[in-house]
Protein backbone atom coordinates (compact mmCIF):
# COMPACT_ATOMS: atom_id res chain seq x y z
CA UNK A 1 0.00 0.00 0.00
CA UNK A 2 1.16 3.56 -0.82
CA UNK A 3 2.00 6.03 1.91
CA UNK A 4 -0.60 8.92 1.96
CA UNK A 5 1.18 11.99 1.52
CA UNK A 6 2.28 14.71 4.11
CA UNK A 7 -0.56 17.54 3.66
CA UNK A 8 0.59 20.63 4.27
CA UNK A 9 -1.02 23.79 6.65
CA UNK A 10 -1.99 26.70 4.68
CA UNK A 11 0.48 29.10 4.61
CA UNK A 12 -0.11 32.43 6.41
CA UNK A 13 -0.38 35.03 3.71
CA UNK A 14 -0.65 37.93 5.88
CA UNK A 15 2.88 37.42 6.99
CA UNK A 16 4.00 38.18 3.26
CA UNK A 17 6.06 41.42 2.55
CA UNK A 18 4.21 43.58 0.49
CA UNK A 19 6.83 43.03 -2.85
CA UNK A 20 5.55 39.79 -2.41
CA UNK A 21 2.13 39.92 -2.32
CA UNK A 22 2.86 42.24 -5.05
CA UNK A 23 4.47 39.33 -7.47
CA UNK A 24 1.39 37.12 -5.97
CA UNK A 25 -1.22 40.22 -7.14
CA UNK A 26 0.43 40.39 -10.62
CA UNK A 27 0.35 36.70 -10.91
CA UNK A 28 -3.19 36.86 -10.13
CA UNK A 29 -4.07 39.23 -12.35
CA UNK A 30 -1.77 37.24 -15.31
CA UNK A 31 -4.10 34.31 -14.53
CA UNK A 32 -7.39 36.61 -15.26
CA UNK A 33 -5.99 37.52 -18.81
CA UNK A 34 -4.96 34.10 -19.93
CA UNK A 35 -8.06 32.98 -19.08
CA UNK A 36 -9.93 35.93 -20.25
CA UNK A 37 -8.66 35.38 -24.51
CA UNK A 38 -9.27 31.53 -23.71
CA UNK A 39 -12.80 31.50 -22.04
CA UNK A 40 -13.51 34.48 -25.37
CA UNK A 41 -12.57 31.60 -27.69
CA UNK A 42 -14.19 28.82 -25.88
CA UNK A 43 -11.07 26.99 -24.40
CA UNK A 44 -9.35 26.50 -21.22
CA UNK A 45 -5.37 25.83 -20.60
CA UNK A 46 -5.81 21.59 -20.80
CA UNK A 47 -7.55 22.14 -24.09
CA UNK A 48 -4.80 23.82 -25.20
CA UNK A 49 -2.00 21.16 -24.39
CA UNK A 50 -4.54 18.30 -25.71
CA UNK A 51 -5.55 19.97 -29.17
CA UNK A 52 -4.45 18.00 -32.19
CA UNK A 53 -2.86 15.34 -30.11
CA UNK A 54 -5.56 12.50 -31.13
CA UNK A 55 -6.90 10.09 -28.17
CA UNK A 56 -6.35 11.20 -24.87
CA UNK A 57 -4.41 7.97 -23.48
CA UNK A 58 -3.28 7.21 -19.66
CA UNK A 59 0.03 8.31 -19.13
CA UNK A 60 1.37 9.56 -22.27
CA UNK A 61 2.88 13.06 -22.30
CA UNK A 62 0.91 16.28 -23.90
CA UNK A 63 1.63 17.74 -26.17
CA UNK A 64 4.26 15.33 -27.37
CA UNK A 65 7.66 15.98 -26.92
CA UNK A 66 6.54 17.96 -23.93
CA UNK A 67 6.73 22.10 -23.92
CA UNK A 68 10.58 23.31 -23.23
CA UNK A 69 11.33 26.89 -23.00
CA UNK A 70 15.39 27.14 -24.70
CA UNK A 71 16.00 30.53 -22.66
CA UNK A 72 14.72 29.46 -19.76
CA UNK A 73 15.25 25.92 -19.66
CA UNK A 74 11.69 25.54 -17.97
CA UNK A 75 9.60 22.46 -19.20
CA UNK A 76 5.79 21.14 -18.36
CA UNK A 77 3.81 18.06 -19.57
CA UNK A 78 0.50 17.31 -18.96
CA UNK A 79 -0.86 13.31 -18.27
CA UNK A 80 -3.09 11.35 -16.49
CA UNK A 81 -2.89 8.57 -14.37
CA UNK A 82 -4.71 9.13 -10.88
CA UNK A 83 -8.00 9.40 -9.31
CA UNK A 84 -9.94 12.29 -8.70
CA UNK A 85 -8.95 14.24 -11.13
CA UNK A 86 -8.94 14.88 -15.06
CA UNK A 87 -5.29 15.01 -15.20
CA UNK A 88 -2.12 16.96 -14.00
CA UNK A 89 0.95 19.30 -15.38
CA UNK A 90 4.25 18.24 -14.20
CA UNK A 91 6.71 21.20 -14.25
CA UNK A 92 10.45 21.07 -14.39
CA UNK A 93 13.61 23.20 -14.66
CA UNK A 94 16.96 21.53 -16.28
CA UNK A 95 20.05 22.22 -14.91
CA UNK A 96 21.11 25.09 -17.35
CA UNK A 97 18.46 27.37 -15.92
CA UNK A 98 19.35 26.55 -12.28
CA UNK A 99 21.09 29.35 -10.11
CA UNK A 100 24.90 29.12 -10.00
CA UNK A 101 26.47 26.82 -7.16
CA UNK A 102 23.80 23.97 -6.67
CA UNK A 103 24.15 20.51 -6.64
CA UNK A 104 22.47 17.02 -6.32
CA UNK A 105 21.81 15.46 -3.39
CA UNK A 106 24.66 13.56 -2.48
CA UNK A 107 22.78 9.91 -2.95
CA UNK A 108 22.99 11.01 -6.53
CA UNK A 109 26.62 9.33 -6.99
CA UNK A 110 24.64 6.00 -6.13
CA UNK A 111 21.76 6.51 -8.92
CA UNK A 112 21.64 6.51 -12.91
CA UNK A 113 19.81 10.03 -12.59
CA UNK A 114 20.38 12.66 -15.42
CA UNK A 115 23.31 14.44 -14.83
CA UNK A 116 25.49 17.65 -16.65
CA UNK A 117 23.35 19.99 -18.53
CA UNK A 118 20.93 17.18 -18.92
CA UNK A 119 19.66 17.34 -14.78
CA UNK A 120 16.23 18.40 -14.27
CA UNK A 121 14.25 19.61 -10.74
CA UNK A 122 10.92 18.42 -10.61
CA UNK A 123 8.47 21.56 -8.75
CA UNK A 124 5.11 20.62 -8.15
CA UNK A 125 2.58 18.66 -10.05
CA UNK A 126 -0.90 20.49 -10.65
CA UNK A 127 -4.32 18.70 -10.62
CA UNK A 128 -7.09 20.23 -12.87
CA UNK A 129 -10.51 19.23 -13.15
CA UNK A 130 -12.50 18.16 -15.92
CA UNK A 131 -13.41 21.94 -16.61
CA UNK A 132 -9.76 23.00 -17.00
CA UNK A 133 -9.44 24.41 -13.68
CA UNK A 134 -6.77 23.69 -10.67
CA UNK A 135 -7.76 21.90 -7.97
CA UNK A 136 -4.85 20.51 -6.25
CA UNK A 137 -0.77 20.69 -6.06
CA UNK A 138 1.14 18.17 -5.47
CA UNK A 139 5.33 16.39 -5.24
CA UNK A 140 6.33 13.21 -5.84
CA UNK A 141 9.09 10.44 -5.52
CA UNK A 142 12.16 10.68 -8.04
CA UNK A 143 11.18 7.11 -9.05
CA UNK A 144 7.59 8.94 -10.77
CA UNK A 145 9.10 11.53 -12.65
CA UNK A 146 12.78 10.62 -13.49
CA UNK A 147 14.26 13.30 -12.53
CA UNK A 148 17.77 14.44 -10.91
CA UNK A 149 16.93 15.41 -7.06
CA UNK A 150 17.87 18.49 -5.57
CA UNK A 151 17.68 19.29 -1.64
CA UNK A 152 14.48 21.30 -0.77
CA UNK A 153 15.89 24.42 -0.40
CA UNK A 154 17.71 24.57 -3.47
CA UNK A 155 14.66 23.62 -5.40
CA UNK A 156 13.02 26.36 -3.48
CA UNK A 157 15.57 28.76 -4.90
CA UNK A 158 14.91 27.52 -8.51
CA UNK A 159 10.93 28.40 -8.38
CA UNK A 160 11.45 31.88 -9.57
CA UNK A 161 13.34 30.64 -12.96
CA UNK A 162 10.34 29.01 -14.25
CA UNK A 163 8.76 30.36 -17.13
CA UNK A 164 7.16 29.63 -20.52
CA UNK A 165 7.87 32.36 -23.02
CA UNK A 166 6.81 31.19 -26.37
CA UNK A 167 3.49 30.13 -28.09
CA UNK A 168 4.18 26.19 -28.33
CA UNK A 169 1.13 25.10 -27.82
CA UNK A 170 -0.42 27.62 -26.53
CA UNK A 171 0.91 31.28 -25.38
CA UNK A 172 -2.26 31.82 -23.48
CA UNK A 173 -1.68 28.02 -21.61
CA UNK A 174 2.21 28.83 -21.12
CA UNK A 175 1.72 32.22 -19.50
CA UNK A 176 -1.19 30.97 -17.15
CA UNK A 177 1.05 27.94 -16.26
CA UNK A 178 3.89 30.41 -15.30
CA UNK A 179 1.66 32.44 -13.13
CA UNK A 180 -0.17 29.98 -11.64
CA UNK A 181 3.42 29.01 -10.21
CA UNK A 182 4.06 32.48 -9.07
CA UNK A 183 0.62 32.96 -7.26
CA UNK A 184 1.01 29.67 -5.53
CA UNK A 185 4.24 30.31 -4.32
CA UNK A 186 3.97 30.00 -0.80
CA UNK A 187 1.70 26.63 -1.11
CA UNK A 188 4.58 25.28 -3.29
CA UNK A 189 7.42 26.11 -0.87
CA UNK A 190 5.78 24.50 1.99
CA UNK A 191 5.16 21.12 -0.59
CA UNK A 192 8.74 21.04 -1.29
CA UNK A 193 10.01 21.13 2.87
CA UNK A 194 7.08 18.51 3.35
CA UNK A 195 8.67 16.32 0.41
CA UNK A 196 11.62 16.42 1.96
CA UNK A 197 10.05 15.41 5.59
CA UNK A 198 8.80 12.75 4.01
CA UNK A 199 11.53 11.11 2.71
CA UNK A 200 13.23 11.82 6.54
CA UNK A 201 10.21 9.93 7.76
CA UNK A 202 10.74 7.11 4.96
CA UNK A 203 13.93 6.00 5.77
CA UNK A 204 13.50 6.31 9.55
CA UNK A 205 10.63 4.00 9.10
CA UNK A 206 12.58 1.68 6.63
CA UNK A 207 16.14 1.57 7.08
CA UNK A 208 17.03 -0.90 4.76
CA UNK A 209 15.01 0.49 1.50
CA UNK A 210 16.05 3.31 -1.04
CA UNK A 211 13.27 5.75 -0.53
CA UNK A 212 14.01 7.13 -3.95
CA UNK A 213 13.12 3.73 -5.99
CA UNK A 214 10.38 2.39 -3.53
CA UNK A 215 7.18 2.08 -5.32
CA UNK A 216 5.37 2.78 -1.71
CA UNK A 217 6.46 5.70 -1.69
CA UNK A 218 4.88 8.20 -4.54
CA UNK A 219 3.52 11.51 -3.81
CA UNK A 220 5.36 12.75 -0.96
CA UNK A 221 3.20 15.47 -0.22
CA UNK A 222 -0.39 17.31 -1.50
CA UNK A 223 -2.65 20.39 -1.13
CA UNK A 224 -5.86 21.12 -2.58
CA UNK A 225 -6.19 25.08 -3.57
CA UNK A 226 -9.09 27.62 -4.63
CA UNK A 227 -7.77 29.58 -7.33
CA UNK A 228 -10.70 32.34 -6.90
CA UNK A 229 -9.90 32.17 -2.78
CA UNK A 230 -5.71 32.56 -3.37
CA UNK A 231 -6.70 35.57 -5.99
CA UNK A 232 -9.08 36.98 -3.65
CA UNK A 233 -7.23 36.89 -0.35
CA UNK A 234 -3.68 37.99 -1.77
CA UNK A 235 -5.74 41.19 -3.37
CA UNK A 236 -7.49 41.93 -0.08
CA UNK A 237 -4.35 41.90 1.67
CA UNK A 238 -2.18 44.57 -1.09
CA UNK A 239 -5.41 46.45 -1.56
CA UNK A 240 -5.55 46.12 -5.12
CA UNK A 241 -8.45 45.50 -7.14
CA UNK A 242 -8.88 42.94 -9.98
CA UNK A 243 -6.82 43.87 -13.38
CA UNK A 244 -5.65 46.96 -11.22
CA UNK A 245 -2.08 48.11 -12.95
CA UNK A 246 -0.30 50.64 -10.34
CA UNK A 247 2.85 51.33 -11.55
CA UNK A 248 4.14 50.86 -8.04
CA UNK A 249 2.86 47.43 -7.64
CA UNK A 250 4.29 46.41 -11.19
CA UNK A 251 7.90 47.07 -10.15
CA UNK A 252 7.39 45.40 -6.48
CA UNK A 253 6.25 42.08 -8.05
CA UNK A 254 9.15 42.65 -10.62
CA UNK A 255 11.26 42.58 -8.17
CA UNK A 256 10.00 39.72 -5.88
CA UNK A 257 9.70 37.18 -9.12
CA UNK A 258 13.24 37.73 -8.91
CA UNK A 259 13.66 36.82 -4.97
Amino acid sequence: MSAAPLAIQAPDLAQLDRSTLAMLVDAADEIDECSRVLKKAGLNPVGEVLKGQGQFVKMSHYPKGDVFDRDTQSQYYYHAHRDGEHGHFHCFLRAPGMPEGLAPVSEAAQHDWPSGDKALAHFVAVSMDRYGAPIRLFTTNQWVTGETWYPGADVIRMLPCFAIDHAHPSWPTNRWLTALLRLFRPQIEALITARDHALAAHRTARPHTDPFTDRDLETLSETAIDLARQQAAVRDLLGARPGEARPERRAAAQAGMRR
